[in-house]
């Protein structure tokens, strides 16, 4: 059995939504979990309807996960650090990080399998061993988890914000504003559930940023997630009117086929779960990153 435990902070919010917005579980599963009593809040039983606030102590149990099945496969990894509890990776554009309908070989996770037989079941049967997750486009530093322990660890410091996760974008425009934050929740795009969108009643989504260099039609930002949702940097920019150069989801202006995606994961900074020793990782921009922004100097 899998033993996660939330220290809530925040204001009221119900709990199913709480724990889907602060882990890799659906709601779905969440309140399937609920309903066999996996749940308790404040140690009693725990409805997926109750309401958590600031203070409170959720503890979720759920079963180990299956033993993945997946294929391992020999594919070259830019492997920034490893130790017996963890891996950082450098993920190149164009890599899927794990298997989906349609993906089901060549991604992160069946390159992990190749390279290495200790990884964290907590993700489940196709993530294991992943603690946070990069688009497929998007290229830079991913941090994986070898144990249960370790993960567990690192997914409360991602919940406390523990983690910081700094990016950097090219964004269509020259922004006016040259530091500042977008606070602005994000949930399933209404009109597209395929698409992310900032919604009312989406779930709380920080994002702050600031201009490193302005260019004649677009501008080159640092941004750094204070939370993690789906798409977070690319729809909070496109929802400031500076989507990303090469988004062909969220730029209107995208040609398919045009620019990569130019957005990079540059610096990942935490605290090591079992050593305690402050970590600070940079991963350099992909050529073709480093292409484009010679063509717009």
């Amino acid at each position: 059995m899998v033993r996660l435990t939330f220290n809530v902070t925040g204001s009221k919010e119900r709990l199913d939504k709480y724990i889907a917005a602060n882990s890799d579980l659906s709601r779905s599963m969440v309140q399937k979990l609920a309903k066999e009593g996996r749940i308790t809040l404040n140690g009693k039983t725990a409805k997926a309807g109750d309401l958590v606030a600031e203070g409170d102590v959720v503890v979720l149990e759920k079963p180990e996960p299956k033993a993945v099945e997946l294929k391992a496969e020999e594919i070259d990894l830019e492997v920034i650090y490893e130790d017996p509890h963890l891996l950082v990776i450098n993920k190149p554009r164009g890599m899927v990080v794990h298997p989906s309908k349609g993906h089901s070989s060549g991604t992160l996770v069946n390159a992990l399998l190749g390279y290495c037989t200790d990884l964290s079941g907590i993700g489940g049967e196709i993530r294991p061993g992943i603690v946070h997750r990069l688009d497929k486009e998007t290229s830079g530093l991913l941090l994986i988890a070898k144990d249960d322990k370790t993960h567990q660890m690192l997914s409360q410091a991602l919940q406390t914000h523990e983690i910081k996760r700094i990016y950097v974008a090219v964004v269509k425009g020259r922004m006016t504003a040259l530091e500042g934050t977008i606070n602005a929740p994000i949930g399933r795009n209404p009109k597209n559930r395929t698409k992310m969108a900032v919604v009312e009643g989406g779930r709380r989504a920080v994002t702050h940023f600031k201009v490193l260099r302005l260019f004649e039609k677009n501008s080159f930002v640092r941004l750094e997630l204070e939370t993690g949702r789906t798409h977070q940097i690319r729809v909070h920019m496109a929802f400031a009117g500076h989507p990303i150069v090469g988004d062909e989801v969220y730029n209107p202006d995208c040609i398919a086929g045009g620019s990569p995606l130019m957005l990079h994961a540059a610096v990942l900074k935490f605290v090591h779960p079992i050593t305690g020793e402050s970590m600070q990782f940079a991963a350099s921009l992909p050529e073709e990153f480093r292409a484009e922004l010679r063509r717009l100097y």
